[in-house]
């Protein structure tokens, strides 16, 4: 199972289960919709926060250099476009039999509140990815960088310039022999 179907599969459910505990307090308590509502959204954002802190920890330490670091952005982007839809294709399937859960549309469901999903998971995840990368890059030791001249020269089989790049670091290269060297043209203004 890939990254991102675990984290939508994860996220779908617990937001479903979410607007079905929501829709069950409010009709209990309707002078408490907006503490209720607010505090389920917490909740919902602390889930994506801390499994992102775990993931940007687990990416940190796998890779040491941020260069080979994985791309947690699309995973968590692609995981809550995914919760997104699914919880709210079933909050709409669910609503048409229990009248307690409130619901949009089908069309509703599956573009706004798929939208409000998916970017209060990734927004939140991302913050914990950033943050758990940060801890273990800072208790750990500095990456080895290589310089550019270093590359150049573990690929000079490779690379196609230089057959034609001069050795000598000047500006002039030289021309063969018969040959006119080219002139600077001057621009009209």
């Amino acid at each position: 199972m890939s990254k991102w179907l675990l984290r939508g599969l994860v996220f779908a459910a617990l937001m479903v289960i979410i607007r079905l505990l929501q829709g069950a307090l409010i009709n209990l308590m309707e002078s408490q919709a907006l503490w209720i509502s607010v505090l389920l959204v917490a909740v919902y954002a602390i889930a994506a926060f801390v499994w992102g802190l775990a993931d940007g920890r687990a990416d940190a330490r796998a890779n040491p250099d941020p260069d080979r670091r994985g791309d947690l952005a699309m995973t968590w982007l692609v995981g809550g476009l995914f919760a997104g839809i699914v919880s709210g294709f079933v909050a709409w399937f669910i609503s048409l039999f229990y009248e307690n859960l409130y619901a949009q549309g089908l069309l509703n469901e599956i573009t706004t509140f798929a939208a409000f999903t998916a970017l209060l998971m990734f927004v939140f995840a991302i913050a914990g990815v950033a943050l758990g990368r940060g801890r273990v890059d800072r208790k750990a030791p500095p990456v080895q960088r290589y310089s550019v001249a270093d590359s150049e020269r573990d690929r000079a089989d490779t690379d196609v310039f230089e057959a034609v790049r001069d050795d000598r670091g000047d500006e002039t290269a030289s021309v063969p022999a018969g040959e006119t060297a080219p002139t600077k043209v001057e621009e009209r203004s």
